[in-house]
């Protein structure tokens, strides 16, 4: 578990190595102009000087250090700025800045068994110095290969859309917002052991395969000429049902039902035809 520490400012330390640093260059002097005794004051001072220096600790904003004394875990220390701490303690440094992880795109089999390919974004950040800096190998490499993982787990668990699954009720390109709050979801169970906090996780890339995007797209096309024309015939039927009850209510004229039917025909190709149609002057009479 992490533990925080607060250790003592490294200002007065640093003014004590300063002054034996002095101390030391005056031994020297000293010792060049034949007074062998400083030698000793010398030794003493570069011990004190390699002391302090090993002690001293500069800890930058959303960073930490990691203290560990002989294998045993010390603590973490997050404050900011210059800390003196045991000479003996090895500090690892740990960045608790964010960072974005752009994940490398995809090709798997979604749940239906269409190859696509999907990419992940996400945006992440250590929140446990001690699992990340003893629970895992290398956070970082664990973050992308466990990011990897989930993403491929999305894919799988939910179709592309629903073309071929008419009762999904949460498919891949339609999901938006749940998808992308189940995928962190996922991010978060599987990251929480190296103490990383998930920020943000979001679909960046989502495509079919190129060897089958053709003909999906031919089928998407399809069905949305399949949709569009469904309601043509809708609106050309409720047209000629007005048209025939406005001849009848206003007695324009009386139409049996062989002429109800030839009008009907006529009017269903006017409305549904695709290219203009070319009109037909009858100068005879009605049954002519």
């Amino acid at each position: 578990m992490e533990k925080i520490i607060k250790p003592t400012s490294g200002y007065s330390a640093l003014g004590i190595g300063v002054f034996a640093a002095i101390v030391a260059i005056y031994s020297i002097v000293q010792l060049v102009n034949g007074t062998g005794w400083f030698g000793i004051i010398l030794v003493l001072m570069l011990i004190v000087v390699i002391v302090i220096l090993k002690g001293i600790i500069i800890v930058h904003p959303n960073h930490s250090r990691v203290l560990n004394f002989f294998g045993k875990y010390v603590g973490t220390v997050k404050d900011n700025g210059l800390f003196f701490v045991n000479p003996l303690f090895s500090a690892t440094r740990i960045s608790l800045r964010s960072e974005n992880l752009q994940g490398q795109t995809l090709k798997v089999n979604d749940k239906i068994g269409n190859p696509i390919e999907i990419g992940a974004v996400i945006v992440w950040k250590v929140g446990d110095t001690y699992k990340a800096a003893y629970d895992v190998e290398r956070y970082g490499d664990y973050v992308r290969v466990q990011s990897e993982a989930a993403v491929r787990h999305l894919a799988g668990s939910f179709a592309y859309d629903n073309f071929e699954d008419d009762q999904a009720e949460i498919t891949l390109r339609g999901g938006g917002v749940d998808v992308n709050r189940i995928l962190e979801n996922e991010l978060t169970e599987r990251l929480s052991k190296a103490g990383i906090v998930v920020e943000e996780a979001r679909i960046s890339h989502l495509a079919y395969a190129s060897e089958i995007a053709g003909a999906m797209l031919q089928r998407q096309q399809a069905s949305a000429i399949v949709a569009a024309r469904a309601k043509i015939v809708e609106g050309a039927v409720g047209m000629v049902d007005m048209a025939l009850k406005k001849l009848s209510e206003e007695n324009i004229v009386e139409l049996d039902d062989e002429r109800k039917a030839a009008m009907v025909s006529n009017l269903m190709v006017v409305l549904c035809g695709e290219k203009a149609v070319q009109p037909i002057v009858n100068t005879g009479t009605l049954y002519n």
